[in-house]
């Protein structure tokens, strides 16, 4: 099929008002076509009607090019430069740096200006290329919760949030999904998925209210995958927001982390997708919301077998691509299956004086586990309304260490358990723990839910504890030396009842 004549214009540098020193590569994915041209990139969205999508007027393309600007700036700053005309004068065609025209010309169509950056710094690539390490993930989670809690949010943009709305966006999923039962699915994977989906909408209607009202639905990003991740002048860039969809991306934060979440697990790194969504949630403090995230992952890998199987209807694409298309569909649905599966849920407990190990030895166990671990530093200054990045003594009027203080983030760990604990999710509590009366209850709560519970005693000589100390940076905990031999006097022993749950680890 042949281009259009602008499009083949764009692929000479006579057509920019920048140098252009390498060769022009087009990309093109089925909504845009994208000029890359050594120092900048341009991204041109073609006059397509899909339905969830409509680029099919002039002035339609350039809302949603300025739409693009808007929404991307907010991640990615560095990457999104303009909006810009692309013209025609007389029988040539090209991008001008603003909206002053060249006299005679006709603008034909905008571009989306972009910084061209390295493709090999895509999270995709880095991954894989084993790269994507666990600092990237966790300036990740960071990242992402950090903008979370400051997109907007409004009336018009909760309404995407309200159980008649998810609702309606499920059964889209189901609708296109018939199609390929028996192709890239089997009946029995397509019953169960919408058995659970309906029943998880049904029975708890009142979490997405509670959503809602709490403003946890927010002008996200809608397509959080590592594909559109990168690495730009060593800064983590998330780009490629939607633009043209309200409901893709006026959604409940925890669903937007979902997708990630579920792509990482679905490339094989269960470890580096545990330790995102731990990160996620220390530096949001949406732990409530975790109890959606069955849900939510199971709807992100279905979604993902709906847009992989709609490529077996392109004539275009040829028979060994289909073949290929169909496995990852396949596995795609499986994976959205596996979701709906229970759980057994366990209780962890790691106890013991700071700078005894808790937090390494529960990140470790959480992987493993799979399981969502609270640390109480955490808990202690979202309750405060302290940032976690900040120490506490930059506020003193807050008490942050009282009794009373300290007394509400040990009842927050364990509603946070509690809650937890119902949905099948296992849980790491992470704190000192080192009262009978702050453990008790949480034995309590093991034996009421019938949930295995083992609590790790971490221990290390009261040296190496000062050490520890005396080197942690970095950390949101705020324990310093001197607090070790006071901690060591109160800890109180463990009684003959406690100690079958106990785990002695000496690090």
């Amino acid at each position: 099929m042949s281009l259009p004549a602008f499009v083949e214009a764009l692929l000479t540098p006579a057509a920019y008002p920048h140098g252009v020193t390498t060769p022009i590569q087009l990309l093109q994915t089925h909504i845009s076509y994208v000029f890359l041209t050594g120092d900048y990139a341009y991204k041109v969205k073609k006059p397509a009607d899909f339905g969830f999508l409509n680029f099919t007027t002039l002035e339609k393309r350039l809302f949603y090019c300025q739409e693009e600007l808007r929404l991307n700036r907010r991640l990615a700053p560095d990457l999104y430069l303009a909006v810009v005309p692309i013209v025609a004068v007389g029988d040539r065609y090209c991008v001008v740096d603003s909206q002053d025209l060249p006299a005679g010309s006709e603008v034909i169509d905008y571009a989306v200006q972009m910084r061209q950056f390295d493709q090999s710094q895509l999270f995709s690539h880095l991954f894989a290329a084993n790269q994507v390490t666990p600092h990237l993930i966790e300036s990740l989670g960071k990242e992402l919760a950090h903008f979370h809690r400051t997109a907007a949010t409004s009336p018009h943009i909760s309404e995407f949030g309200s159980p008649r709305a998810i609702a309606q966006v499920i059964n889209n999923c189901h609708a296109l999904a018939a199609q390929f039962v028996g192709r890239c699915q089997s009946p029995e994977q397509y019953a169960a998925i919408q058995a659970f989906t309906d029943d998880f909408l049904t029975r708890h209607q009142e979490w997405f209210v509670q959503r809602q009202a709490g403003g946890k639905i927010r002008e996200c990003h809608g397509d959080l995958h590592l594909n559109n991740i990168c690495l730009y002048n060593g800064r983590v860039q998330i780009f490629d927001c939607i633009e043209f969809n309200e409901e893709f991306r006026n959604i409940d934060g925890i669903y937007d982390a979902a997708f990630l979440l579920m792509d990482l697990k679905f490339r094989g790194r269960s470890d580096l997708a545990n330790l995102f969504l731990n990160t996620y949630l220390e530096w949001s403090g949406d732990y409530e919301g975790a109890v959606l995230l069955p849900l939510y992952l199971c709807v992100r890998a279905y979604i993902r077998g709906n847009v992989n199987s709609l490529a077996l209807n392109d004539p275009a694409i040829s028979d060994a691509e289909k073949a290929q298309i169909q496995a990852t569909a396949a596995a795609y649905y499986e994976a959205a299956y596996r979701y709906t599966q229970p759980r057994q849920a366990k209780l962890y407990v790691m106890c013991g004086l700071s700078g005894a190990g808790k937090s390494t030895r529960g990140r470790g166990l959480a992987q493993g586990e799979q399981a969502i671990q609270i640390r109480s530093d955490a808990v202690r200054k979202h309750l405060a309304g302290l940032p976690l990045d900040r120490h506490s003594s930059d506020f003193p009027e807050v008490d942050l260490y009282s009794e009373a203080m300290t007394q509400k983030t040990y009842n927050q760990l364990l509603a946070y358990a509690e809650l937890l604990l119902r949905q099948g999710q296992t849980v790491i509590l992470d704190a000192k723990y080192d009262r009978v009366a702050l453990r008790q209850p949480v034995i309590a709560l093991a034996e009421k839910l019938h949930v295995p519970l083992e609590i790790h005693f971490c221990s290390a000589p009261p040296e190496e504890l000062r050490r520890r100390l005396s080197d942690r940076q970095g950390d949101i905990a705020e324990a310093t030396p001197d607090l070790i031999a006071a901690q060591m006097a109160s800890f109180e022993p463990f009684l003959p009842e406690e100690e079958p749950y106990v785990r002695h680890v000496c690090d």
